[in-house]
């Protein structure tokens, strides 16, 4: 084969597919393989059938149709089949080839494959990708990281590829060695999970309590849209309350099943904060909503058996719109500070320089979860590179100030009428134990001392300086260091 690719793409799925298609439209050549030929053969003789593009019949002909230093970029599933081609792959490439996975792999595997890809003398790069599918072939937001080494291979193209944004800058940029860019876009996943999961809590509050129809809260959030809450989540679900089912003529979203899938970055998100103690309620529990929601039938027997209060219908006025609208807004914050606050202790923990206003420059545009509110965030990294959590931003203390009457007012009206409101009440409770210096917690200590002398602090002694009361007779002296509870 005389064709001389820029890269290499393995996997033909909407995304590969559409990714091959944004190289080829910034005049890249790009040799594509996929492990059904048959779906190579009709991609370069279809949509991809453009001299830039060449399909391969086997790794071996697409690694010969590379330029030295080789570029081969997998978009395969995440989990064994990742794995199984790195090891397919390299006995065929040579020291300062690339290696990249542009999958949604956990940040684990990425830091293990870094390691064993760096050993056989190689380079190699765990991208996180998001846009879906038209973020793909019109410009997605690319978290790149691994092998440092190969950025300069990457740089101009994955930037040239990625959404751009007003100020030209590219929504690609290197995140950090080994695991950093997967880790990245698995918090921005994770935040992805809550932010949606607070538009649909706040689509309920307005359905139930509200009694608003579906076209009235559609034009209700197009004129939320325009304002600080302006986002592409909120921009489409205005869009999709507007749809019209040409079956039975009801709003579209009347006739979907409410039961919500997931593919398990918002349960890793989850995960890595139990880990590392970061407090996460947010995500966590808008991976929560999901897995309850996907219980249909035990919800639709709980709802015969299970009392609840009476509704109680809101008095539905341009103040109460307002109220809700803050309420989302400063749920919002909530959810982002905590989102941040795990990056920055995942940072400290894996050893990763994160520069975290150009990570919430990087999702102003192409992803899931562009918004203008990210312009804040990344202008609060900006005054202060070392801000210990979002919240504590003068611009976001002050939304929260301004914001948490309406916050409170709507969680609470929720309860009061058996609406589940799960994230906007969770991220309400974790800013009320975030700003209480003084917390139950050492009747816990205390507990935890009484059952299993697991020792504790005093109020009146150097931290780090522990101590163990005898609580009754039957107490001894000795006490815990083995395990924790």
């Amino acid at each position: 084969m005389d064709f001389q690719g820029d890269i290499g793409l393995i996997g033909l799925a909407v995304m590969g597919e559409n990714l091959v298609m944004n190289l080829a439209g910034h005049h890249y050549q790009v040799a594509v393989f996929n492990r059904t030929v048959d779906k190579v053969e009709k991609f370069v003789n279809g949509r991809g059938k453009t001299p830039s593009i060449a399909g391969c019949r086997s790794l071996p002909e697409l690694v010969r149709a590379l330029k030295r230093p080789r570029r081969v970029m997998m978009m395969v599933r995440a989990g064994t089949a990742v794995d199984e081609l790195i090891d397919q792959l390299l006995p065929l490439l040579e020291p300062g080839d690339v290696v990249i996975d542009g999958g949604n792999s956990h940040y684990t595997d990425t830091r293990r494959r870094t390691r064993k890809v760096e050993a056989a003398g190689l380079l190699y790069v765990g991208a996180g990708i998001s846009g879906g599918e038209l973020g793909a072939l019109n410009g997605p937001s690319i978290m790149p990281g691994g092998s440092a080494a190969a950025w300069p291979l990457l740089r101009e193209m994955f930037q040239a590829i990625a959404a751009q944004l007003p100020d030209d800058l590219p929504c690609c940029d290197w995140i950090g060695p080994d695991g950093a860019g997967h880790y990245v876009k698995m918090v921005h996943n994770g935040i992805e999970y809550a932010d949606m999961q607070l538009i649909a809590e706040t689509y309920e509050v307005l359905r139930k309590m509200g009694k608003l129809t579906p076209e009235a809260i559609a034009g209700v959030f197009g004129e939320w849209n325009r304002g600080a809450l302006n986002s592409y989540l909120l921009e489409i679900t205005a869009e999709i309350l507007r749809k019209v089912d040409p079956v039975t003529e009801k709003p579209l979203i009347d006739v979907i099943l409410d039961c919500a899938g997931q593919k398990g970055t918002g349960r890793w998100t989850a995960d890595s904060a139990l880990e590392l103690g970061v407090p996460l309620s947010g995500i966590i529990e808008a991976v929560q909503a999901r897995s309850l929601s996907d219980d249909k039938a035990r919800r639709e027997m709980s709802a015969r058996l299970l009392p609840g209060p009476a509704l109680r219908p809101a008095a539905v006025s341009d103040q109460w719109l307002a109220q809700v609208r803050s309420a989302l807004y400063v749920a919002k914050i909530a959810v982002y500070a905590q989102g941040f606050q795990l990056l920055k202790r995942a940072a400290k923990e894996f050893g990763w320089p994160l520069d975290y206003g150009r990570i919430a420059g990087l999702w102003r545009g192409g992803c899931i979860i562009r918004a203008i509110f990210l312009n804040e965030i990344t202008a609060a990294y900006r005054r202060n590179p070392e801000l210990d959590n979002l919240l504590l931003d003068e611009f976001f203390r002050r939304a929260a100030a301004e914001g948490q009457e309406a916050w409170r007012r709507t969680a609470a009206a929720a309860a009061l009428s058996g609406v589940a409101a799960p994230v906007l009440s969770a991220t309400l409770n974790w800013y009320d134990g975030l700003r209480t210096a003084e917390s139950a917690a050492n009747l816990i200590q205390a507990q935890r001392d009484y059952f299993g002398a697991h020792t504790y602090e005093r109020t009146d002694a150097p931290r780090g300086k522990f101590f163990h009361t005898v609580w009754s007779e039957a107490g001894g002296g000795t006490v815990s260091g083995s395990y924790d509870a």
